[in-house]
């Protein structure tokens, strides 16, 4: 006989698992300080790469007032604010990932929570069937 109650759970987990489970379930088998800690070096590596271009792009755009002009220029200065700026954007997005990394870390954990919880639910109504199949099996009923 089909116990409806389990086919409802079993289906429910299901439709977790396709849907919302793809991207909550990877991020629940890490600990809050590693899956931040993660995202802050993914972060430290994009950011880096991203300013580099940039600068590189602004550097080909003036590379002739640069040519003409590098006897004048003070270069401790200029970089002085190319590392100030890189040390700005840097603190920025920085913060940015760190908000919302907890903040996606912690949707995942209560998402994750009900997920286990139904399943919790299904293992408790399997273990009373078993425990019925047992006891018939027990009292000199049928087996299966």
């Amino acid at each position: 006989m089909i116990n409806e109650e389990k086919v409802k759970i079993m289906n429910q987990l299901a439709m977790y698992e396709t849907k919302e489970g793809r991207k909550y379930l990877p991020v629940s088998r890490y600990y809050r300080s590693d899956y931040i800690g993660l995202a802050l070096i993914k972060n430290f590596f994009l950011v880096t790469i991203g300013y580099v271009l940039i600068l590189a792009a602004i550097g080909a755009y003036n590379a002739e007032y640069l040519l003409n002009n590098v006897h004048k220029m003070n270069l401790v200065s200029l970089g002085a604010v190319v590392v100030a700026g890189y040390v700005v954007v840097l603190a920025v997005y920085s913060i940015l990932t760190y908000i919302q990394y907890t903040v996606k870390y912690h949707r995942a954990k209560k998402s994750v929570k009900n997920y286990y919880s139904m399943l919790t639910r299904l293992e408790k109504i399997y273990s009373r069937e078993e425990k019925k199949s047992t006891g018939r099996e027990m009292a000199g009923g049928y087996k299966k």
